[in-house]
């Protein structure tokens, strides 16, 4: 590795794209979107219009020439050519006017498969990295939340994002036991719109949905609950509308899906040898990821597996803080390396 090549960690996300640079911290936090032309240029491709924070203001207003969405889905790249330009965008921003070619390493789910990572490294190559490097979500999760991941004691994350929840069981620097499921934050706010579509006849767009979460969301019923007055269009009459939703009724909205995401919890739990078992009970799960910052999360997960559940601090950046000190000290954390180019 040349003296001279610069050091990128990029938490690629469904929703969001964090980039960290040594030394300096998360440089970038902006979402995994873009904004394309419906008119292709020469070569039949879709013209690119903006990426990122720019395009997040479009959502949901955007007029009929335009579409915005996201090239990441569940974790992993929907679309190849756009994944590429959104990275090169990133590095570039990133790195301001370095002249030299990166080192990347970038986060997968844990249930990548080989097909998938080969299409992370590449993306990252043709967008200028010199070397790229993946590793697994749940082990950087782990290493930015302060584990001691090569201990040979057993530890449990549960990263909860917005397109998947990776949970791991991590000893002596591996992932012994895992699984990803694609029911997060995304699922969560498609559960709210349809909820209020059905109860309320009103009609939502995603970003709104998201609010809702954020602000009054919770994961188990609450005895203090929060309202908030939501507007969107009446179904019946098509104008606009406006309804006051509380707290408990959100929570039941997302019943299901969070059932799915314990679900994932009490397989991997399942699945874990006896002695690591006992370790887990001892230390808790570690709750990482966006979505794991909602109101009563570790409750939940306590009601449903009888194990402790503890949020890591900032969890939101525990994946991006993984992947910088993994970069720093990559000769360590060589063995979870899953692959390099």
């Amino acid at each position: 590795m040349s003296f001279f090549s610069p050091k990128l960690g990029i938490d690629l996300g469904t929703t969001n794209i964090l980039v960290f640079v040594p030394g300096k911290g998360v440089v970038i936090n902006e979402p995994s979107i873009v904004a394309v032309s419906k008119t292709g240029d020469k070569k039949g491709h879709n013209k690119i219009l903006a990426i990122g924070a720019e395009t997040k203001q479009m959502i949901g207003r955007t007029p009929d020439g335009v579409v915005v969405y996201r090239p990441m889905k569940d974790g992993v790249i929907a679309d190849y050519r756009v994944t590429e330009a959104m990275l090169r965008y990133f590095m570039k921003k990133a790195l301001r006017y370095n002249p030299f070619k990166p080192t990347v390493l970038i986060s997968v789910p844990a249930s990548v498969t080989s097909t998938e990572k080969r299409a992370v490294i590449e993306a990252a190559l043709k967008a200028g990295a010199k070397n790229a490097y993946v590793v697994k979500e749940p082990i950087l999760a782990a290493i930015g939340a302060g584990i001691p991941i090569h201990e040979p004691m057993g530890r449990m994350v549960a990263d909860i994002g917005g397109g998947t929840i990776d949970v791991a069981v991590i000893s002596l620097g591996g992932i012994v036991a895992s699984t990803s499921v694609k029911c997060a934050g995304n699922r969560l706010d498609r559960a709210i719109a349809d909820h209020i579509k059905k109860h309320h006849n009103l009609s939502i767009g995603d970003k709104t949905a998201e609010d809702v979460k954020i602000k009054i969301g919770a994961a188990v019923s609450v005895n203090e609950e929060l309202t908030m007055a939501v507007k969107g269009r009446d179904f019946v009459s098509g104008l606009p509308r406006t309804v006051d939703l509380a707290t408990n009724d959100i929570a039941q909205a997302m019943g299901r899906e969070l059932r799915e995401m314990t679900q994932a919890i009490r397989k991997v739990l399942q699945e874990t040898p006896p002695e690591l078992a006992a370790d887990i009970i001892d230390n808790g799960i570690i709750l990482t990821g966006g979505t794991s910052q909602l109101r009563q999360m570790p409750e939940l997960v306590y009601r449903r597996t009888g194990v402790v559940a503890k949020l890591a601090q900032d969890p939101y950046f525990c994946v991006v803080r993984g992947t910088g000190i993994a970069l720093k000290h990559l000769s360590t954390y060589q063995k979870s390396i899953l692959a390099k180019k």
